[in-house]
């Protein structure tokens, strides 16, 4: 059994990381400070004693009592309408948080993974994105709030990893989907089902000609996890390669939820990327993780779950 602590622990990817973890025998503790997670997320796990729950901000010092094999560092608005709302804190808990997290890992000896993002590539002028580029992204822009404070983590953790020789892991997370999302996070798919079910028009923004791909939540965390447990330390893209316009997916939305809403178009954000699509043959060689669930499956889970949330 390893004890594992996972930060943004009551957020939509953290909590089903926590179920992951639990599932395969370990103990966890999830920390969160609850400005965009939620409790109802992990409420099925607070009666298992190998789970336990710190309200707590990773901005300000980290102390956790015991043993620690690994730390994921998952605390961070990840939204648009979030991290919009909330620049300072967003560029503190990827700035101060990390460094905060690193430290702790140093002390317990723990290995330590961190959430990076597709948006280290900013609107790339490289389609798909690998690893290997750069990125193309605007510091000051409405969007640097989170695009930089995950370049920094990344600089942090790489500069503890090379200088005190501390285990570290990066992965770079594409667009992901499924249940647990909130309806309104200002995302693309949960703002589509959201209208779709509501009867309300789909805001299609810009032309909707800008692509994204979409990975179901199932995959993304068997990649973050063999990720941790592998030896590798540079950053690897963890997402689904099926790349689609965001005009045909809410035309999919509008299919699959029967819905007779239409289009509206809206202007489209400033520094908004325009192609979004992972080369994810580093995973594949290093890892040996594709992603197994398709998009009309994970879409039927995930309408499932929204109707569930809004009581249809």
């Amino acid at each position: 059994m390893k004890r594992v602590l996972i930060t943004g622990g009551a957020g939509f990817l953290g909590s089903h990381l926590c179920d992951r973890f639990i599932k395969e025998g370990h103990e966890v503790v999830a920390m969160d400070n609850l400005i965009t997670g939620s409790l109802n997320n992990i409420e099925h796990l607070m009666a298992n004693e190998y789970f336990s729950f710190y309200h707590h901000d990773v901005s300000k010092f980290v102390h956790v009592p015991g043993d620690l094999d690994y730390i994921l560092h998952f605390a961070s608005p990840a939204s648009p309408i979030d991290y919009l709302k909330m620049p300072i804190q967003t560029l503190k808990v990827g700035s101060l948080g990390t460094h905060n997290l690193l430290g702790l890992a140093k002390v317990k000896k723990a290995r330590m993974l961190i959430a990076s993002t597709s948006e280290v590539y900013g609107d790339p002028l490289v389609h798909p994105q690998n690893e290997d580029y750069w990125g193309n992204v605007n510091p000051i822009g409405p969007r640097g709030v989170y695009d930089e404070a995950k370049r920094f983590q990344e600089a942090m953790t790489m500069a503890y990893h090379t200088f005190h020789g501390l285990e570290t892991r990066i992965v770079r997370i594409f667009n992901t989907y499924g249940p647990r999302m909130r309806l309104n996070d200002g995302r693309a798919l949960p703002a589509f089902m959201g209208q779709a079910l509501k009867g309300d028009p789909i805001t299609v923004f810009g032309d909707g000609s800008q692509t994204r791909s979409f990975c179901y939540v199932d995959d993304l965390v068997e990649g973050i996890y063999r990720l941790l447990l592998s030896d590798y330390a540079m950053p690897v893209n963890v997402g689904n390669p099926s790349e689609i316009s965001l005009k045909e997916f809410a035309e999919e939305i509008i299919s699959l939820t029967g819905t007779e809403s239409k289009l509206t178009f809206m202007e489209l954000p400033k520094d908004d990327p325009k192609q979004r699509k992972p080369d994810i043959t580093r995973a594949k060689e290093i890892l040996d993780w594709t992603p197994k669930v398709d998009r009309a499956e994970g879409l039927k889970i995930t309408l499932d779950y929204f109707k569930k949330e809004l009581g249809i």
